[in-house]
């Protein structure tokens, strides 16, 4: 079906800048048509279709807005199933369509499409975010035959863009080194980025992606779309170059051993893919998609967060109240607003004096916490600083009384050997049971200990020998399994948000396995990775920039890397700031220096959190990385500025570094924070500078290998 079938029905989809453009032909399938530029004349949008000529007799189908699988298309499909009377084939035609205006800046808009021949119909929904440019897309299969029918690819959604050439960057990766971006130009075929993991699935890849369109990307113009796919589990995204190179972007749950059974009367909601698109660049399609996270998806995006003081890397397992209680009072000296309790505190019959036994059993070990946990949230107050604690609870040793007493709650063949991951497994969220114990473990913390102020929720282990015994009890296809588990883990989240709705939890996953903007519904913040060595951590936290703010990255100091203090605080204050180290080890100078970081980083915090971030020179393009934060009344800034090249650079030239979203008819006055016991800084505090001198001439922070790390603020003169 070629494109240029006159229109029946135009549908524009329409954000201050952008457009999508979806339109019916002659036999009234839905096609999209248009992504690019709004248009000033909306009833301009009927005339793209005709524009286009792609001859052949298939070349119409790649343009579906939602390709079925087993009629004419011979695309790769956005839908596949087997009706209940074995008939594997699906065609859909447009019925109907209704936009909804949630507020001025939010419409919705439902498509119905429908099988002429089967009871199966999909409603294809895109949400637009008009000052953001942000649309979220997503869609709903309804089964009304008399029977089941078996859903073998489910996608979200099925895009197709006739720009030319196409340069697709992901993020790809492993433990330690997460979220390492690879950008290559698209060729005719299929690129495939998914996950088999079932849970941490974005341990070696994620769900984020970005697409340029003509040229490969640039941080300040060209047009680009930066995505996720908003699911926590197991995704699949393909990206098709069809025969006329254009295109087909088919996003959803992979998959993967995950044909799901759809009853009759029954309906299947796929997760969200979200998208923003920008004509200027990576930069402002981050700040888009940072805005509309903060004032829209994120739990408590334009609040406040808790800096931290975590025992993991200065005790391990090896703590007891004592220890514990003068960590505590290290949290007050150092100047942090909380001290965060981590793995190690459960366990009795077998202890959790390693990571081999003990998960699942969260009842406080008595040899280490005579006095409970109630005893340290105590301490804690009266020092006068707030609790947090460490939980795993989705995740089981073999060597503990839960797995004894429910094996049949464990994610386990059991034919097979049991194979472990970091010698745990997985529990079972597909089992309504298995909800109410995790549901448990954080609602009996709470109801103990009401003044318990910071989940940090682990998850570390994937999913090996799939298998579910309640799934097999209740005669529901093993292939739901992984679908299902992630749904249970939403419920019981669901259920803890309904109950305690404000309560900060960080996502922790050994660093990079979890952070997508579903679960970033129920919690305030992510872990990016284990690394926190602070060069490397330069390159994750830019990285993770183009998708997240800076409120919801975790950045901890710790004693990882060779750089000093003031070099790994710097670092660490470009997002949450968090301390992971022996305050009893740092010298005096250190000491001093960490307190003093924490009060500054207290006057600023606020821009970093809630303020537009501009990346302000690549550390992938020179042994300098700079990034700058700007309060919303352009008014206040802060730019960190690093020297970060571990080679000798002889020929290293320190230059200006232009810097970008002041206002330039306001002056503004400069001074260096985070200044080192006993150095002097060179930044005259007297000069005033107007916003154009510093976005068109430019700030040199003086940065080089003897002074690595440079934190500047810029606040402007009344």
């Amino acid at each position: 079906m070629p494109l240029t079938g006159f229109a029946q029905t135009t549908i524009p989809l329409e954000s201050d800048r952008f457009a999508i453009v979806l339109h019916t032909d002659k036999q009234n399938y839905l096609h999209m048509v248009y992504c690019g530029e709004r248009l000033n004349r909306p009833d301009e949008y009927k005339h793209i279709a005709a524009t286009f000529r792609f001859p052949g007799d298939n070349s119409g189908i790649y343009s579906n807005a939602y390709t079925p699988a087993g009629t004419w298309n011979l695309a790769e499909p956005a839908i596949e199933l087997i009706h209940n009377d074995g008939n594997p084939s699906l065609d859909l035609k447009y019925v109907s369509h209704k936009t909804t205006p949630i507020d001025a800046n939010v419409t919705e808009t439902a498509v119905l499409v429908a099988d002429p021949v089967y009871k199966v119909s999909v409603t294809l929904y895109y949400k637009v975010w008009k000052k953001e440019n942000v649309f979220e897309q997503w869609s709903e299969i309804r089964n009304d035959e008399k029977g089941p029918v078996v859903l073998n690819k489910y996608a979200s959604a099925n895009l197709f863009f006739t720009n030319k050439d196409f340069y697709l960057t992901t993020f790809q990766g492993q433990y330690l080194k997460e979220m390492q971006p690879m950008e290559e130009k698209l060729l005719q075929g299929m690129k495939t980025v998914d996950s088999k993991l079932g849970t941490r699935a974005m341990l070696l890849g994620t769900p984020n992606f970005m697409v340029s369109f003509g040229q490969p990307a640039r941080e300040n113009s060209g047009m680009v779309m930066l995505g996720q796919l908003a699911w926590s589990g197991n995704y699949k995204l393909d990206f098709d170059i069809d025969s006329y190179q254009n295109l087909r972007l088919i996003a959803g749950i992979n998959p993967y051993a995950s044909a799901y059974t759809l009853g009759n009367g029954k309906s299947f909601k796929m997760p969200s893919l979200i998208y923003t698109l920008s004509g200027n660049g990576t930069g402002q399609a981050s700040r888009q998609l940072h805005s509309w996270a903060r004032n829209y998806r994120v739990l408590d995006g334009n609040g406040q967060r808790l800096t931290l003081l975590n025992n993991w890397e200065a005790t391990y397992f090896d703590f007891d109240e004592t220890k514990l209680s003068g960590l505590i009072g290290d949290t007050k000296k150092l100047g942090a607003d909380m001290f965060l309790l981590d793995d190690g505190w459960f366990g009795n019959k077998y202890p959790r004096n390693n990571d081999n036994a003990g998960l699942g059993d969260w009842q406080e070990n008595v040899k280490k916490l005579p006095n409970g946990i109630g005893y340290l949230v105590k301490e804690a107050q009266k020092t006068g600083v707030k609790f947090g604690i460490w939980i795993e609870p989705e995740m089981v040793n073999p060597k503990s009384e839960l797995y004894e007493k429910h094996p049949d709650w464990v994610i386990r063949q059991p034919e097979r050997p049991e194979k472990y991951y970091r010698n745990q497994l997985v529990l079972d969220l597909a089992n309504p049971d298995v909800q109410d114990f995790v549901f448990g473990v954080v609602d009996g913390l709470f109801t103990r200990n009401p003044e318990l102020a910071f989940i940090k929720w682990d998850c570390n282990a994937v999913i090996y020998n799939a298998y579910s015994a309640w799934l097999q009890k209740n005669k529901i296809p093993q292939t739901h399994l992984y679908v299902e588990y992630v749904n249970g883990l939403y419920k019981v989240l669901q259920r803890i948000r309904a109950k305690y709705p404000k309560v900060p939890m960080m996502l922790c996953s050994g660093g990079g396995g979890r952070g997508d903007y579903e679960l970033l519904k129920y919690f305030t913040e992510f872990w990016p990775s284990d690394d926190t060595e602070p060069i490397e951590r330069i390159f994750l936290q830019w990285n993770y920039s183009y998708f997240f703010p800076s409120i919801t990255t975790d950045c901890h100091v710790t004693d990882w890397g060779k750089q000093p203090i003031k070099f790994r605080v710097d670092v660490a204050s470009m997002g949450k700031l968090g301390f992971d180290v022996v305050v009893s080890h740092l010298s005096p100078d250190d000491l001093a220096f960490c307190q003093q970081a924490l009060k500054n980083y207290d006057s600023f915090k606020d821009i970093v959190w809630h303020g537009d971030q501009y990346r302000l020179a690549s550390p992938y393009e020179g042994p300098v990385a700079s990034v700058g934060y700007v309060s919303q009344d352009k008014n206040r800034a802060v730019m960190f500025t690093y020297f970060h090249s571990n080679r000798v650079v002889e020929s290293f030239t320190s230059r200006p570094i232009r810097f970008a979203g002041l206002d330039p008819d306001k002056q503004y006055r400069l001074k260096e924070l985070n200044v080192y016991p006993g150095k002097k800084s060179p930044v005259d505090e007297s000069k005033v500078y107007s916003g154009s001198f510093l976005m068109n001439v430019g700030i040199n922070p003086n940065v080089s290998a003897g002074r690595a790390s440079v934190v500047l603020q810029i606040t402007k003169v009344n």
